[in-house]
């Protein structure tokens, strides 16, 4: 199926796909819609990942995207671990309020 549809739409979705995760981050409040921004935008390069070794006929885009997810699925654990460190210790997590590093 990748074969039926041209290499560049699949670069332009992914681009979209990142764009989307970036404004996404930078004007949400809420720590866990950042987060799933975040997320969105690493799906976005292991999509573009997988297209260009598609395009190039190799296996190291599939390597990339392999050691991407691992890290995501390490950020999901820790990141999910410290909002609920934060919401325990201030009741709230968006991240205009809650400021850690003032006494």
């Amino acid at each position: 199926m990748l074969q039926d549809i041209p290499h560049g739409f699949y670069f332009i979705l992914s681009g979209i796909l990142f764009t989307i995760g970036a404004i996404g981050a930078i004007t949400r409040r809420n720590a866990i819609v950042i987060f799933m921004c975040i997320e969105l935008m690493l799906n976005a390069v292991n999509l573009a990942f997988i297209t260009a070794g598609n395009a190039l006929s190799s296996m190291d885009g599939a390597v990339f995207v392999f050691f991407i997810m691992t890290v995501a699925a390490v950020e999901a654990a820790v990141g999910l671990a410290i909002f609920i460190t934060i919401f325990r210790l201030k009741g709230t997590i968006n991240a205009d309020e809650v400021n850690l590093l003032k006494g």
